[in-house]
């Protein structure tokens, strides 16, 4: 079973194509090891509300989560809200869950964990 820290010291890498789309099972195997995320929408969205204490410590993640998708060239959808953030990722090249999803996934578990 891959671990958090495992998905964290990968990279993302450019994906195109149904052929690196996850399966339900493929998906499910990785999705163990992030605690909190979901898989929504049949299988086309990873996702998980992260809660703060101000407004303040809301942006700073969300410009840390920012700094995070320029270097992995992934970016996810972020719904900000006061004390909150939605993350949401789909790689919509392969038109679904990649493994690039659960890579950035367990690089914000790691980042939040600070």
């Amino acid at each position: 079973m891959m671990t958090e820290p495992q998905l964290a010291r990968e990279h993302c890498r450019p994906l195109r194509g149904r052929e690196h789309s996850l399966d339900q099972s493929q998906a499910s195997v990785l999705l163990a090891s992030l605690p909190g995320w979901q898989i929504v929408d049949p299988g086309q969205l990873l996702q998980k509300e992260f809660t703060f204490a101000s407004y303040t410590a809301t942006l700073l993640f969300v410009n840390t989560v920012a700094g995070l998708a320029e270097r992995e060239n992934h970016h996810p959808d972020l719904e900000v809200g006061y004390g909150r953030v939605k993350v949401s990722y789909c790689t919509h090249d392969v038109g679904g869950l990649s493994r690039n999803d659960f890579i950035c996934a367990a690089k914000i578990e790691a980042l939040a964990g600070i």
